[in-house]
């Protein structure tokens, strides 16, 4: 089986050199990058490691969409511009589907950092995607095409798409929780404080939880940055 990448961008040039040279010890994959209007020098650098790089109006999750379309692969693997598996990590996903009832999955969170603080927010992640079989979108979603397809994408919200795919694909089969970690960047937590972070997050998933729409969700995350501001 062919696995392809989906990486949705929005000025993202820090960091995306390191993670597709990462990405090319996996081996000829393809990688698809969708950027949502970049400021920055995001699609040039994207343009030098492949040659899928849209530009589109920006939202992840339509980014998301329009990536999925374009792919030849039987698998789709959407990353963060900042998060790239451990090596061997993109196979054992690809291996996850000789089980025929395993429809997508996921990889264990781990950030670049050793902070103490970091690496037990990262346990408790990982902790929790176990016990709900939720992962969330940094945990890089991997899942078969067809079934992508078949439930329609990611939904086309401000904000929550990798929790409302996740939701659709453990009602439509077995979620794969692989061992190998994924490696994500601490640049949001350290940049907005781990304490108004963990906090910020923790309510968003309270007010999903609850029923709030995300829409309305996007909006007191919104405020609360021009708050900081």
């Amino acid at each position: 089986m062919k696995l392809s990448i989906i990486i949705p961008t929005l000025n993202e040039a820090e960091v995306l050199s390191e993670t597709f040279d990462r990405l090319k010890k996996e081996g000829d994959t393809e990688i698809i990058v969708v950027d949502g209007g970049s400021r920055d020098q995001s699609v040039e650098i994207a343009r030098k490691y492949s040659d899928k790089v849209y530009i589109v109006p920006p939202g992840r999750a339509g980014q998301m969409n329009f990536g999925a379309r374009q792919a030849d692969g039987d698998i789709l693997l959407f990353l963060h511009a900042d998060s790239v598996p451990d090596e061997g990590g993109i196979q054992k996903a690809i291996a996850s589907f000789s089980d025929p009832t395993v429809v997508g999955g996921a990889f264990q969170l781990q950030f670049n950092t050793q902070r103490f603080a970091l690496r037990l927010i990262a346990r408790f992640a990982n902790i929790r995607t176990r016990m709900t079989r939720v992962p969330y979108g940094d945990q890089g979603l991997f899942i078969l095409k067809r079934t992508f397809e078949s439930l329609g994408g990611f939904p086309e919200v401000p904000i929550m798409e990798d929790v409302l795919m996740a939701i659709k694909m453990k009602q439509s089969g077995k979620i794969r929780l692989l061992r190998e970690k994924i490696v994500t960047s601490a640049r949001r937590w350290e940049k907005e404080g781990l304490f108004r972070t963990t906090i910020q997050n923790r309510l968003l998933m309270i007010g999903f939880g609850l029923g709030v729409s995300p829409v309305k969700l996007a909006e007191f995350r919104r405020s609360r940055h021009e708050m900081k501001r």
